[in-house]
């Protein structure tokens, strides 16, 4: 083969790499094959984050919802003190599955119920205590029954701050806690538990006397989703 035929395969190697060198055509598709990654990643931290936030303002509504409608069910009579049933605290509880079935409270989660009042030495204790949700979870200030004689139960509560029942009332105090599920793959706060408490004074001239029967019974040794028999 002559120089000049080796020649011409060269040159035309030359020229194509020079062209190829002053290429930019696939620049921006380079910059977005590296960016990509790191604004996905971003844009899924956001949305999580956003997410847990939303959950903690759902789950705290739900815990003074349904504190707040506790405080104010019961027989409706002007001339007696109004009567609670258990049907009174399943309803209340029906609210709470309402306001919080878009992140499946009762799947993810527990709403617990207790009625803190005063002993007969004027000591508080809980009167009684109803549950609902399929999370394992236990009060962490007391069960039913807790301080029912002397004056060693303290209250329910932080430390320091306890809420205490005045005498001839009561006062309504919840507890919700509930597993976050993450809804993007990062998982970054999966699993977290979120716990909120509220207490709401009971609004009428309550019959302390117990939880009167009739209707479906919330047992706090019962952990399920399903509404209570």
């Amino acid at each position: 083969m002559t120089k000049a035929a080796l020649a011409t395969p060269l040159s035309r190697t030359r020229r194509f790499a020079r062209r190829l060198r002053g290429d930019t055509s696939g620049l921006a598709l380079i910059e977005f094959a590296f960016a990509a990654p790191l604004v996905l990643g971003m844009g899924m931290l956001g949305t999580e984050t956003a997410y847990l936030v939303i959950t903690h303002l759902q789950v705290s509504q739900i815990a003074m919802q349904v504190a707040d409608n506790a405080s104010r069910v019961g027989e409706e009579d002007v001339l007696n003190a109004r009567k609670v049933y258990e049907r009174d605290v399943a309803a209340t509880l029906i609210g709470a599955e309402k306001l919080g079935d878009n992140i499946d409270i009762f799947e993810q989660g527990r709403v617990i119920v207790s009625s803190l009042q005063q002993n007969a030495q004027g000591g508080q204790w809980i009167a009684w205590q109803r549950c609902r949700g399929a999370k394992v979870y236990n009060s962490t200030y007391g069960v039913q029954g807790a301080g029912a004689t002397g004056t060693s139960f303290p209250g329910m509560g932080t430390s320091g701050r306890y809420i205490t029942a005045s005498p001839g009332t009561a006062v309504m105090f919840v507890e919700v806690a509930y597993d976050f599920e993450s809804i993007t793959p990062l998982d970054l706060f999966d699993g977290r538990e979120i716990v909120y408490t509220a207490a709401f004074n009971v609004r009428d001239n309550r019959d302390l006397t117990q939880l009167y029967t009739g209707g479906p019974v919330a047992r706090c040794n019962t952990y399920s989703a399903a509404r209570p028999t």
